[in-house]
């Protein structure tokens, strides 16, 4: 398919708050070229609030996956073991043997055994 040429480009804008917080989509916008978009993306965060770092990519150059790629993403067998919610009965059997452990016999044997009459 022939793209017709156009003056403005299509681009998108990401941004994050602080050095370690992740880059975030903010918005697209047109621009004549890459030198403007960064500028006009600049000007709309600068009047809003504060931030660590912007991205402007013209949209043409962001790669997705295509339908038959997406596949692949797919899982090919059961692993849910590898995700935690297979481990939420740990929480509660933990808090068992800790109370369990720390009863009044377990820390008098601790001193060498109790004393039984």
């Amino acid at each position: 398919m022939e793209q017709k040429k156009t003056f403005y480009h299509e681009f998108e804008v990401f941004s994050k708050r602080t050095p370690s917080s992740p880059f975030q989509h903010q918005f697209s916008l047109l621009a004549p070229n890459a030198e403007m978009a960064m500028i006009m993306a600049q000007e709309n965060f600068m009047r809003r609030e504060p931030v660590a770092d912007i991205w402007v990519v013209q949209r043409e150059h962001i790669q997705g996956l295509t339908r038959e790629e997406k596949v692949m993403l797919k899982r090919l067998d059961n692993k849910e073991y590898r995700e935690t919610k297979g481990y939420g009965y740990l929480k509660k059997k933990w808090r068992y043997y800790q109370q369990k452990m720390f009863d009044e016999k377990e820390i008098l044997s601790w001193s060498g055994g109790t004393k039984h009459d």
